[in-house]
C-alpha cells in the first residue's frame, strides 16, 4: 500500500458510509451526507494531518459521481471504482453472508487493502457530458419505441378512443424533438474535442453504424483509460467467454461473462444484427460461424466482439474501417466485390 491507508466508501442517494482504519487497524465507520457540504467534510476528514488514503467505491451510477470527481482531483487521495460483481465475489470469499451499508463499506475497505489497485480514469468535463447525453438518448429511444408500439396497437383497435391516440402521438412527437435536441448537444461535445471528432467518424465508417449508434459507442469507450488492451476492452463490455467445465463429466456451453458495461454490450449487439446482414466482411464472418456449427445468437455475439476489436484497431491506428483486416472474404465473394469497386 506504500503507507497509504485503505478506505471503503458505500454510496447511497442520501448518505456516504465510510470504513477507515483506526489506530490499531480496526475498521472505523463514519457517515457523511451525500451533498456538496458532506463531500467537503469527507475530504477534510480523509486528508486530516496530511494523511494519504486509497479509497475504494463501487461503480453504482450517478449517486457517487460527484464525490468521485472531487476525490480523484485531490492530492494525496487515490480512488478506485471497482466492478460491483468483483466486490460481491470478494465478499463471498470473506464468508460475508449479510449485506448492509456498514458491512459493504468494510468489504470495500478490505478490497482496497488486498486487491490490485486500479486508479479510476477521471473523465474530462466534455467526455462526461457526452456520456450523460448518450445515456439519456438511449433511455428516450427505448421510451419512444414503446410509444410507437402503443400507437400502432391503438390505431388497429376500435375500442381505443381518439383522445388516447392523439395523446400517444403528441408524446411521440415530444420524444422525437427531445432526441433531436440531444443529438445536437452530443455532436457539439464531439466537435469541441479533436480526438472525439476523429473517433466519432471511425465507427461511422462501418456499414450499419449510424449517428446515434456512434454516439453511444463513443460515449462508453471514451471513459476507458488509454493504456488498456483489446482483451480488457472485451472484458469491460462483458463479451469475454466464460468456460464451465470440470473433469470429464461436467461441460456446459461456453457463455459470455456479462461482467461489464451492459450499455456498451447492448449497443454492440444491436449493431452486430445489422452488420451481419449489411457489411460484407462481417456477414461472411457470421455465415462462416454458422457453417461451423455455431448457433445464431453465438454467432451474433462473436460478430459483436469482432466489431469491438475493429473499433479498437481504428482508434489505435487512427484509420477508418477496413473490413479485410476483420475477416477475409472467400474467393467467390471477394472477386465480384473487387470488380464492383472498380
Amino acid at each position: 500500500m506504500d503507507k497509504m491507508a485503505a478506505c471503503g466508501m458505500e454510496v447511497s442517494a442520501q448518505e456516504l458510509v465510510i470504513a477507515s482504519s483506526g489506530k490499531k487497524g480496526e475498521a472505523v465507520l463514519l457517515r457523511f451526507a451525500n451533498t456538496a457540504a458532506g463531500h467537503g467534510q469527507l475530504l477534510r476528514t480523509l486528508t486530516r494531518g496530511g494523511k494519504r488514503v486509497r479509497v475504494c467505491m463501487e461503480a453504482t451510477g450517478v449517486y457517487g459521481l460527484d464525490v468521485a470527481l472531487l476525490l480523484s482531483a485531490q492530492e494525496g487521495v487515490e480512488l478506485m471504482v471497482a466492478n460491483p460483481r468483483a466486490v460481491r465475489n470478494f465478499a463471498r470469499a470473506m464468508m460475508q453472508r449479510s449485506k448492509n451499508d456498514q458491512l459493504d463499506a468494510v468489504v470495500l475497505r478490505e478490497f482496497a487493502a488486498r486487491m490490485p489497485f486500479q486508479a479510476w480514469a477521471r473523465p474530462t468535463e466534455n467526455t462526461l457530458a457526452l456520456w450523460a447525453i448518450a445515456r439519456r438518448l438511449k433511455a428516450l429511444t427505448k421510451e419512444g419505441t414503446a410509444e410507437k408500439n402503443r400507437l400502432h396497437a391503438a390505431r388497429v383497435s376500435q375500442a381505443i378512443p381518439a383522445c388516447v391516440r392523439r395523446n400517444i402521438a403528441r408524446t411521440l412527437r415530444f420524444h422525437q424533438r427531445e432526441m433531436q435536441q440531444l443529438r445536437g448537444e452530443a455532436l457539439r461535445c464531439i466537435a469541441a474535442d479533436a480526438r472525439l471528432r476523429r473517433r466519432y467518424q471511425q465507427p461511422r465508417s462501418v456499414t450499419g453504424i449510424g449517428e446515434i449508434s456512434a454516439i453511444q459507442i463513443l460515449a462508453e469507450l471514451a471513459l476507458l483509460p488509454e493504456d488498456l488492451d483489446v482483451r480488457q476492452w472485451v472484458a469491460f463490455a462483458g463479451l469475454d467467454p466464460r468456460e464451465y467445465s470440470s473433469g470429464t463429466s461436467v461441460r456446459k456451453y461456453t457463455r459470455i461473462s456479462k461482467v461489464g458495461n451492459r450499455h456498451l454490450r447492448q449497443a454492440l449487439f444491436m449493431h452486430a444484427l445489422v452488420a451481419s446482414r449489411r457489411e460484407p466482411h462481417l456477414r461472411a464472418f457470421y455465415e462462416h460461424l454458422l457453417a461451423s456449427g455455431k448457433k445464431k445468437r453465438q454467432a451474433l455475439v462473436a460478430v459483436a466482439r469482432k466489431l469491438l476489436h475493429a473499433i479498437y484497431g481504428m482508434f489505435r491506428s487512427d484509420q477508418p474501417y477496413d473490413g479485410a483486416r476483420v475477416f477475409q472474404l472467400p474467393a467467390s465473394l471477394a472477386t465480384p466485390l473487387a470488380a464492383h469497386a472498380t
